[in-house]
């Protein structure tokens, strides 16, 4: 609807605003619009700076955020049941203890409880008590 304001437009704007405020306060009304733009613009840089300036902080803050490495649970081998005239296969070698097994960091898993069945309807009147007609 609008285009661009050309030359013989802005004339026109001059001159009609001239006649409507006079010689004496156009300069104060231009010196106040001045002003507000300057204004305006520096408001607007500062707010584009600091939506960048979080954005930016918000990417760093990222990038340093370090996940723990995921630990495999570590399964205990399997015990060894021997004596030792067998592993050897002399009678009368010494015998000898097996090893220890070392402690494990966790101890194994227990099953959770079966959770208590939930009566389908809830009376509030005692069981066996006869219910009188009234």
């Amino acid at each position: 609807m609008f285009g661009t304001l050309g030359g013989p437009e802005l004339f026109l704007i001059f001159v009609v605003a001239l006649i409507v405020f006079g010689p004496r306060k156009l300069p104060e009304i231009g010196k106040s619009l001045g002003k507000m733009m300057g204004e305006f613009r520096r408001a607007s840089n500062e707010f584009r700076s600091t939506i960048e300036n979080e954005v930016e902080a918000e990417k760093i803050r990222e990038a340093m955020r370090i996940e723990p490495p995921k630990v495999e649970p570590v399964t205990p081998p399997p015990a060894e049941t021997s004596s030792s005239s067998a592993t050897t296969g002399y009678p009368d070698a010494p015998e000898t203890t097996p090893a220890a097994e070392p402690p494990t960091a966790e101890p194994p898993a227990a099953e959770p409880p079966a959770p208590e069945p939930v009566p389908e309807t809830v009376s509030r009147q005692p069981e066996n008590t006869p219910v009188e007609p009234k």
